[in-house]
């Protein structure tokens, strides 16, 4: 038995290290044009279909995976998320938030995490994580943000395992967007 301790610490290891290194690596990037979706959402419990393409003829997007619902990580970002919705608003900006989990369990995360203020789309078939290269091992999405201009330009990717800087982060990359749309 003491023979496998060591190749369980080395694949554990192992597995640590892909999940750190995975979204940093496979992320689309600044200049990319994302991919046109539709998918369905849920906004304070209520389920609509949300449309990317919809959504930019209205303003910018900020578009972040994270890794399943009622986590305490994700909790985290959904707050955060939630008490920034008013200055993303004031850039025009809509928020979307996208995991593998099932419209039903979004529809109770959208009410209370996500506080009623932004929909949350379910991947179930994972084809937006993967058009995205937001795929996390197991099939959950990578945390990873990014700001799509109206034009379907990403202009910001953001990756890390952490919730705390992806708000503070997409807002930034708003701000010095829109600044420059006004000279």
């Amino acid at each position: 038995m003491r023979h496998l301790l060591p190749l369980a610490k080395a694949s554990a290891l192992v597995l640590s290290a892909m999940l750190v290194i995975a979204p940093a690596l496979a992320a689309l990037k600044p200049g990319d044009k994302a991919p046109d979706f539709k998918a369905q959402a849920s906004l304070g419990g209520q389920v609509s279909t949300f449309s990317l393409d919809a959504a930019l003829k209205k303003g910018p997007v900020v578009l972040y995976f994270y890794p399943a619902a009622f986590t305490s990580g994700c909790t985290v970002e959904a707050h955060l998320f939630a008490e920034a919705i008013d200055r993303y608003k004031a850039l025009g900006a809509t928020v979307i938030g996208v995991s593998n989990d099932k419209i039903e369990t979004l529809n109770k995360f959208s009410v209370s995490e996500c506080r009623s203020k932004f929909a949350v789309a379910a991947d179930t078939d994972q084809k937006i994580m993967k058009a995205y290269d937001a795929v996390l091992m197991f099939s959950s999405a990578s945390r990873t943000s990014y700001v799509i201009a109206p034009d379907h330009t990403i202009i910001y990717e953001y990756s890390d395992l952490s919730p705390d800087k992806h708000v503070e982060n997409t807002l930034q990359a708003l701000q010095q967007w829109s600044g420059k749309q006004k000279k």
